[in-house]
């Protein structure tokens, strides 16, 4: 209903001249909006996207504070404050609504002999409502995905991907729909003064400080339908239980510290997962200017692994972000190194990743390299551990892609792109007999966005 409504006072307004709405700090005081703004907050003009059909552009954050006040991403995460947020936004009293979103229909096709095809979708929706409460803004969030709807049989193919279980199986080969709901949080954000903030954040479902930003919310993997290989080994606890998280921002420096449960969640993506608060995370992030964004962060998890419960493990990240704003869109890049430790048997593996996003006019442009470490499951071909099984690391991957998407229409407020990439994977001498020496893999898509 909210979309809806969303929608429906967007239609009144766009005979209008369009209006600006204020900074999250500045909403209780300004009127009611009768109509429907995309929350865009790019660097000032002249390099903003103002100049594309159907976009209003507002001005970006003049600190990282604002930017951090804004939540357009999941968790408590940063990006540089340069890049442009689509989202949907009115105003109700004294609220401020949010709403956006996207989805990718896939077809996707993998040479070799672990080679698979399928059709699938993978999506998320975030809906997001603030106001002033106090000297601060109080933030509600939820991100929901019809990925447990959208993807068949628990998985979708892609080469050398691990994680999770499907079927009591781990899975090889594949990457795990999202859970329905990937985020369920409150934040408060409480001004110490001018350049100071205290921040506190509680989710049921949510994303600790560990990592960067995930791959399906960052600019720099913005059209990549695909998860990344280092998922594992980087971000994959922006879908966690329990979380809790506190942060001081002064500045252009944040620190973080969280508690939440550890355990992965489960292979039956409709329910909610909780447990106790067994793990911890701690993140700096400092952003020295507009375009830049940089984090390091280390966790330890608690029994993350359904099939390996005695074990526990230590997370080690560090990412640095660019982005340059154009005339016409904005070039957008990310560096990531992930590390997992398990401290029962010091076993590490580690994964290396550079991506990148070029946005310009209605053109897409895109590459990511990973250079990641894989486990012996992968030599299980989706078979059941045996009861004597120690997963170790013992191969590493590289995998190379590049991508082209096209935006070929516009429907009131969604963005329709098509397009589609490749890749293609450097194999080490003792998985070639499994994968053959030189696979691919090769993905169509159509692509709908909330703006």
């Amino acid at each position: 209903m909210l979309l809806v409504s969303m929608l429906a006072s967007s239609a009144r307004a766009q005979t209008s001249a369009s209006k600006e709405i204020s900074s999250p700090s500045e909403s209780s005081q300004s009127p009611p909006s009768s109509g429907l703004a995309q929350a865009q907050e790019p660097a000032p003009a002249p390099h903003s996207m103002s100049e594309m059909p159907g976009m209003t552009a507002h001005p970006g954050p003049a600190s990282f504070i604002e930017m951090l006040e804004h939540h357009a991403v999941s968790g408590t995460d940063a990006e540089p404050a340069s890049i442009p947020a689509e989202m949907l936004m009115t105003t109700r009293g004294a609220w401020k609504l949010m709403l956006h979103g996207e989805a990718f229909l896939n077809a996707v096709q993998q040479s070799g002999p672990r080679g698979a095809g399928k059709i699938f979708s993978t999506n998320w929706f975030m809906g997001m409502a603030q106001r002033k409460a106090g000297r601060g803004i109080l933030t509600l969030r939820a991100m929901l995905s019809l990925e447990p709807a959208t993807i068949s049989n628990r998985r979708y193919p892609e080469l050398f991907q691990q994680g999770e279980t499907a079927f009591g199986r781990p899975i090889v080969d594949g990457q795990h729909p999202h859970d329905f709901f990937m985020e369920l949080a409150a934040l408060y954000d409480y001004k110490l003064g001018e350049r100071a903030l205290l921040s506190f954040y509680a989710a049921p479902v949510g994303d600790p400080a560990l990592g960067p930003v995930a791959y399906p919310h960052r600019a720099s993997a913005s059209e990549n339908p695909m998860a990344a290989l280092g998922h594992h080994l980087q971000d994959s606890t922006h879908i966690a239980s329990d979380v809790v998280t506190m942060g001081l921002t002064y500045r252009f420096i944040r620190i973080e510290g969280s508690g939440f449960h550890g355990r992965e969640p489960d292979e039956f993506r409709w329910n909610i997962d909780s447990g106790k608060i067994d793990s911890w995370a701690t993140r700096v992030t400092m952003n020295p200017g507009q375009n830049w964004s940089l984090q390091y962060s280390v966790g330890q998890l608690h029994s993350p692994e359904a099939l390996s419960p005695a074990d526990d493990v230590r997370r080690m990240t560090a990412s640095v972000a660019y982005n340059r704003p154009l005339r016409s869109g904005n070039w957008t890049s990310l560096v990531l190194w992930g590390r997992n430790r398990t401290l029962q048997t010091a076993n590490v593996g580690n994964g290396y990743l550079l991506e990148s996003t070029l946005h310009s006019h209605r053109n897409f442009l895109w590459t990511r390299i990973e250079n990641v470490d894989r486990t012996n499951e992968l030599l299980l071909d989706g078979g059941p551990e045996p009861s004597d099984f120690e997963e170790r690391y013992f191969a590493r991957v590289q995998a190379y892609t590049a991508g082209y998407e096209r935006e070929i229409a516009a429907l009131l407020h969604l963005g329709i792109g098509l397009g589609g990439q490749l890749t293609w994977y450097g194999v080490p001498a003792v998985l070639q007999p499994s994968y053959g020496a030189h696979p691919v893999g090769g993905v169509l898509f159509l692509r709908l966005r909330l703006r």
